[in-house]
């Protein structure tokens, strides 16, 4: 019994160990209260980390955009999100769950890439459009709590950051004109196939597949906002931050079923292809 107890507290000491080194230097560095090698900086409204190494300084740019994002939404962000600046591409790879340019965690933490740094010092990305929509994110996800941040549907998640953004028509997204043509040649994704095992079954023949489905779900958030007003939007988005029914929530909100809604969005698209 005494050599069964000390392995099983072998295990969880060895258990421990290594999740106190995720938190500190592995995939969970973002979860971590301790951020060792991180110059901290709390603005007014966002607390941003730089790495060692990282020259980033023009902080007070970042810390505006949290007023903008509130003022679409109609929410306040419920703590300071903590955004994060990575020194090389090979520390942030190893610190983070994700390859992207930059990733909003359901803590408020927000982290960006290195190379999302160069390219927008080289211009060829909006550092503000593009923290403006993580920022949505951390916003909703404040507003909603964590076990709802697993059930908000990641669809509207990423429509509501392009539409409220602007960010249809730059860098790697398409227009919302080019949306509709794309669209209109039989390119679709149905939103609910979204990150689901269907989504890698739909052949879409656009230049760039995640960011024509992004431009696709902001162009139907500007159709719901367009034919239905903002307000009515506003109640939709917020009802489904506490109520994971979707389909209810929105026959409840529009009237009309989700399924109808999209064969109603899609003759209006093939109506304003020019637009």
């Amino acid at each position: 019994m005494k050599k069964t107890k000390k392995i099983i507290i072998g295990i969880f000491t060895l258990l421990f160990i290594i999740f106190i080194y995720l938190l500190l230097f592995g995939k969970l560095f973002p979860f971590s209260p301790i951020k060792i090698g991180f110059y901290e900086y709390e603005m007014a409204n966002t607390i941003i980390y730089v790495q060692d190494g990282n020259s980033f300084n023009d902080f007070q740019r970042i810390d505006t955009l949290t007023f903008i994002v509130e003022n679409f939404h109609n929410l306040k962000f419920i703590k300071k999100p903590k955004i994060y600046l990575f020194r090389d591409d090979e520390s942030y790879l190893h610190r983070t769950t994700t390859k992207a340019r930059f990733c909003a965690y359901p803590n408020g933490s927000l982290v960006i890439s290195p190379w999302a740094q160069k390219e927008a010092e080289e211009g060829k990305i909006s550092l503000e459009i593009y923290l403006k929509h993580e920022l949505s994110h951390i916003l909703l996800y404040q507003n909603m709590g964590i076990l709802m941040a697993f059930q908000y549907p990641d669809w509207l998640m990423e429509g509501i950051a392009v539409y409220s953004t602007n960010q249809m028509g730059t860098s790697f997204y398409p227009s919302k004109s080019e949306t509709y043509q794309a669209i209109n040649q039989g390119n679709f994704i149905p939103p609910f196939d979204f990150k689901t095992k269907n989504e890698d079954k739909i052949k879409l023949d656009v230049k760039y597949r995640i960011t024509f489905m992004y431009s696709e779900f902001a162009c139907i958030v500007d159709y719901l906002i367009i034919n239905y007003g903002k307000e009515k939007f506003l109640s939709y988005m917020k009802s489904l931050l506490k109520n994971n029914n979707h389909d209810e929530v929105f026959k409840q909100i529009y009237g009309i079923d989700f399924d109808n809604a999209l064969i109603e969005f899609k003759k209006y698209v093939a109506q304003n292809d020019s637009l």
